[in-house]
């Protein structure tokens, strides 16, 4: 029996430091692309109503894209590959509390870039949600391999999108994203630290 060999990541492993980096510095390009794009453009941001009702919505869709994903984990394998390769560049250099930083900083940023401003600039219809949602998949392309993980972030975008257009509220994919991040980004490091202790 041939054993697998593991899959090299195409762009070096970063350290701790130069991820949360990237996050900060990809979280800042993102906020004065949508700031740039509101000035100039002739269209409104997404509402952002912080009420219960939409927050608990958030949370609850959160779960569900998280069960989903878990589900596609288990049933695609070229899904599985894709995601652990993507998440063992982004996440293996985290430590546990560095995760709330991977859930608030994409999941504000991306959700106002392309939920907030991009879904109303480009009319809050079915082109606009297949639009902005390939663009936050191509966002989650990291190498040539990649394209299960890509091909899954633009379901996911059009999920959200969806949630935005249905309540008219950025509250809702914004919790759903931060909560999705954090179970997600949870389990995959428990499950390294499992594999380490074996």
């Amino acid at each position: 029996m041939i054993e697998q060999q593991k899959q090299e990541p195409e762009i070096p492993y970063l350290t701790r430091i130069q991820v949360l980096g990237a996050m900060g510095a990809t979280a800042i390009i993102l906020l004065i692309v949508a700031k740039l794009s509101l000035y100039l453009g002739n269209f409104s941001l997404f509402s952002w109503d912080l009420n219960p009702r939409e927050a608990l919505l958030g949370v609850g869709l959160g779960f569900v894209l998280t069960g989903l994903s878990g589900l596609t984990y288990r049933l695609w394998t070229a899904y599985r590959k894709s995601a652990d390769y993507y998440l063992e560049v982004v996440l293996k250099p985290l430590a546990l509390p560095d995760l709330i930083w991977l859930g608030l900083l994409p999941g504000l940023s991306e959700e106002l870039l392309f939920r907030g401003v991009m879904l109303p600039a480009l009319g809050s219809d079915l082109t606009a949600v297949i639009v902005s949602s390939l663009c936050f998949g191509i966002l989650h392309f990291s190498g040539s391999q990649q394209w299960p993980y890509v091909i899954w972030a633009t379901i996911v975008g059009m999920i959200l999108a969806y949630s935005a257009l249905l309540t008219g509220n950025l509250l809702v994919p914004i919790v759903a994203h931060i909560i999705t991040n954090w179970i997600s980004s949870y389990f995959w490091k428990m499950r390294q630290f499992s594999a380490i202790k074996k």
